[in-house]
């Protein structure tokens, strides 16, 4: 019961649903350098070139050879200037194979009551299929034997009524989650939405508050450089996508936040936009960080929370009924807990974490559209979480297997963005954007990459020849001090 009250007291923390979880060993600033100012409506920066971009792979390849724990990554970001581009069609006429996309959705049925409404009843509708369950073993227990077998005479009897009767729960149901159906902007897919992104402005507006107080302090100043960077791109992406009706009618504000050592970027439902410092610094070039940007954005335009929590609650109701029937079918409290806690497990690794992974792909296949409308490298994506996978691989962080976590692998990830690529290459063409440089940024990245590890494989076995020598030694001098 305190756990469920806890969890009503913690309702502000809900929207936080929508951040990106990435992680990172170590980040340390550079220096930056002052970056020309962006013109609205520009793209950023880049412009068609043979000669490769100046990355901060040198950096790191020379740092890995002096071992795991003394692995620096120093940001292109940081240390480079904004070029210019040429401005996107964002005003141009619609072209159905170009940026202008029209998107369709079908009408969606009001929820009878407001989502942070739900979320004070959630724990005590948990509560009463606990106390009914309970009740119901025990009325069972205290059920003489002929009374129990009339009974259960009586639910043969009218087996046809009850049947009749779930069938009939099972169409209203059926008909609740058809009605409720819509279609997902941009990708098209179908999925459950009993709730709207207004729906959360309350819960929104207490995060952000909460979010503000948090970060009072640390926040960095519109004037700062870093600031401004951001800025830009963030004003680049939405105006290269002002077409889509989710990305106009939100009104976006960004907000930096000068951790270092937190590698994060979110956007609230509402538009509030949050970027940590370090995220500028895991990033190897602006490209990669508009790639980021629209993945973030890609989560509030295509209304995850919501959709989050329409299914939750949808679901609830199917879980609620097992969960009761756990209490009402274990014949003691202890072993009921133990079903409780094996139900919570299996409705979290079999639905809630695959279906958040299915969100971050989706975020990802959206946000590397919006990236190609803003004329970005889009095939600096996939290397983005190629350098995540090489840092963790460097550092020795341990792995995560895929199927405990909330988001895909970083492999995953980069092997599906780069089937997406060749799509979000046409788009960008169909855009009227620079042409992409001849050099891949992937190949570059391999090449860097086996570089590194055989740097970091040679600074490990010198390390491992090192203490063999040192062991010797002591075989040595311990033999000499007995034969002495």
């Amino acid at each position: 019961m305190m756990m469920e009250l806890t969890r009503i007291l913690c309702i502000s923390r809900l929207s936080r649903v929508v951040s990106s979880r990435l992680t990172l060993r170590r980040c340390y600033l550079t220096t930056s350098r002052t970056e020309k100012t962006l013109r609205p409506g520009l793209c950023p920066p880049t412009a068609a070139s043979c000669t490769p971009r100046t990355s901060s792979w040198s950096s790191l390849s020379s740092a890995a050879s002096n071992g795991p724990h003394s692995l620096v990554y120093t940001s292109y970001v940081q240390r480079s200037g904004v070029s210019w581009r040429t401005p996107c069609p964002v005003t141009a006429a619609p072209n159905p194979h170009g940026c202008r996309r029209s998107i369709h959705t079908t009408s969606r049925l009001n929820v009878l009551l407001p989502p942070h409404v739900w979320l004070f009843i959630k724990p005590l509708q948990k509560l009463f299929a606990i106390i009914l369950g309970r009740s119901i073993r025990n009325w069972w227990k205290a059920l003489p034997g002929n009374k129990r077998e009339l009974f259960k005479e009586t639910v043969r009897r009218n087996k046809w009524k009850l049947f009749l009767g779930a069938g009939g729960l099972g169409a209203v149901i059926i008909l609740f989650y058809f009605t409720n159906l819509e279609e997902t902007p941009i990708t098209g897919r179908s999925r459950l939405l009993v709730f709207k992104k207004e729906d959360y402005d309350l819960l929104t507006s207490v995060e952000y508050e909460n979010l503000m107080e948090e970060f009072e302090g640390v926040l960095l100043p519109t004037k700062d450089e870093r600031y401004q960077l951001v800025q830009r791109i963030v004003d680049h992406l939405i105006a290269c996508n002002q077409d889509l009706p989710e990305v106009s009618k939100i009104q976006w504000t960004l907000h930096v936040v000068d951790k270092p050592d937190v590698t994060n970027a979110f956007v609230l439902p509402n538009g509030q936009v949050f970027v940590y410092t370090g995220m500028l610094n895991a990033v190897a070039d602006t490209e990669q960080l508009t790639f980021i940007l629209g993945h973030e954005l890609a989560h509030a335009i295509l209304q995850h929370t919501a959709e989050r929590a329409s299914v939750g609650h949808f679901l609830d109701f199917f879980l609620l009924l097992s969960l009761a029937m756990i209490w009402a079918l274990c014949p003691r409290d202890s072993l009921a807990i133990v079903g409780q806690w094996v139900h919570s497990r299996l409705r979290e690794y079999l639905f809630e974490r695959p279906y958040s992974r299915t969100l971050e792909a989706e975020a990802d296949k959206v946000g590397l559209q919006l990236a190609a409308k803003a004329c970005a490298d889009v095939r600096s994506s996939s290397v983005f979480w190629k350098q995540m996978e090489l840092v963790e691989t460097l550092g020795g962080i341990p792995r995560i297997p895929e199927w405990l976590s909330t988001h895909p692998s970083h492999e995953n990830r980069a092997e599906q963005l780069d089937r997406f690529i060749p799509k979000a290459i046409k788009l960008r063409e169909s855009c009227n954007c620079p042409d992409l440089p001849c050099v891949d940024p992937r190949l570059v990245f391999e090449l860097s990459r086996k570089q590194m590890l055989q740097n970091h494989r040679n600074s490990e076995a010198k390390v491992i020849s090192g203490a063999a020598l040192q062991v010797d030694d002591r075989v040595v001098l311990t033999a000499a001090v007995r034969g002495a």
